[in-house]
């Protein structure tokens, strides 16, 4: 079978109504299935004001927003118009995103047509409870995630951490590696901006700590917030530089309240801002790969980051930067402390970062999921 005979089906949770890093992977995935010529088709809850133009045919899935994050949507499933929409398309094969009820009733829907399925990794959902003082719902989400991906006829992760996690979860379809890539004229060192970050109020010579996302608690806010306190009291001099926004930017910044926050940036105006860090701190224990680690380290950052998924496969630990237990505030403290203070150090660990973020290229890593797709058809014929 050629690429050019595959029809896919995508179903997202969010193609494009909120800019996120899933979202923006499946988007320029569709670009490359649709320059190789794979025939696509895209279902997703949508709005009137997308935060961005969607890639390829988009139909719009029947929605309701999501209670208490009232900037997401969930699908109310596969109405009898979109089974329709489908069933013309006709497609061999379906890819799910996102374990929610689109999701399940995509892939019931493949189960009884007999058409292939796959599904892709983008979010560590069972680690969102504990944010919002419900980890006690960890072990049930765990288990019906489980479920939900064996229902599957391949499961692709960003990485090696993720798959060998959901492996022992118990998941028994076979799994394989769909990276992500970085748009290296975007993030490189070169977009340094010194008059950028003096129009922030930060000075060239303080060491700006970056945070790099949307504002929601789950991005690990509450220990970013911690460990600035256990720096100042340290008398480790630096300033926080915050790139992104989010319902919780006002307890965030209440929280680091000598912050530089820069709101949203989008396209070049984002590679200038991520340049612009001295250091990243991630310390997220959500992410799938993590997208801003490898865009930081695409622009000469070093990074700090929760030893966690994702962050395993990118950073070479005491190389290109550290990595360090989660929710350990004294030992974020005590890594971040030794790039601030010490520039050779920051240098030599964001030259090492730069060296390893040349091998992350889209085209090779999208033209991955293409062959998996054919494998995937191949097993089914």
């Amino acid at each position: 079978m050629h690429a050019t005979e595959l029809r896919v089906a995508l179903f997202s949770g969010n193609y494009n109504y909120t800019r996120d890093g899933a979202n923006q992977a499946l988007n320029l995935l569709v670009g490359h299935l649709l320059a190789q010529g794979v025939k696509v088709r895209v279902y997703s809850p949508t709005s009137r004001r997308p935060a961005f133009a969607p890639t390829g045919d988009l139909v719009s899935v029947p929605s309701l927003k999501l209670p208490g994050r009232d900037e997401y949507k969930i699908a109310r499933g596969l109405p009898a118009s979109i089974r329709r929409d489908i069933a013309a398309f006709a497609p061999n094969l379906i890819h799910v995103s996102a374990p929610e009820f689109l999701g399940h009733r995509a892939v019931t829907y493949a189960r009884r047509h007999g058409i292939p399925a796959v599904a892709s990794l983008h979010t560590r959902f069972e680690t969102y409870p504990s944010y919002y003082g419900l980890k006690f719902i960890e072990p049930v989400l765990i288990r019906l995630l489980t479920r939900f991906y064996n229902r599957f006829d391949q499961v692709v992760t960003p990485g090696q951490s993720m798959a060998s996690m959901i492996q022992q979860w118990g998941v028994t379809t076979p799994v394989s590696i769909w990276s992500r890539g970085v748009d290296h004229q975007r993030f490189r060192p070169a977009a340094r901006d010194l008059d950028w970050r003096r129009s922030l109020g930060i000075a060239d010579d303080e060491v700006a700590i970056g945070f790099l996302g949307r504002l929601v608690l789950e991005k690990g806010l509450d220990i970013f917030a911690d460990v600035v306190a256990a720096l100042q009291a340290r008398g480790v001099k630096h300033r926080v530089l915050v790139i992104g926004d989010g319902p919780a930017r006002g307890w965030f910044a209440e929280r680091v309240p000598d912050a530089a926050f820069a709101g949203f940036q989008r396209g070049d105006d984002l590679g200038r801002a991520v340049a612009s860090m001295d250091v990243l701190f991630n310390p997220s224990v959500t992410e799938t790969f993590g997208n801003v680690t490898l865009e930081a380290m695409a622009a000469a950052v070093p990074v700090v980051a929760a030893r966690a998924t994702g962050a395993v496969d990118l950073i070479e630990d005491g190389v290109t930067g550290y990595l360090v237990p989660p929710r350990d505030v004294s030992a974020y403290a005590d890594a971040i402390a030794r790039l601030v203070q010490n520039d050779e150090a920051r240098r030599a660990a964001g030259a090492a970062g730069h060296a390893r973020a040349a091998a992350y290229q889209w085209d090779a890593i999208n033209q991955t999921m293409i062959d998996t797709y054919l494998e995937v058809m191949k097993r089914h014929e």
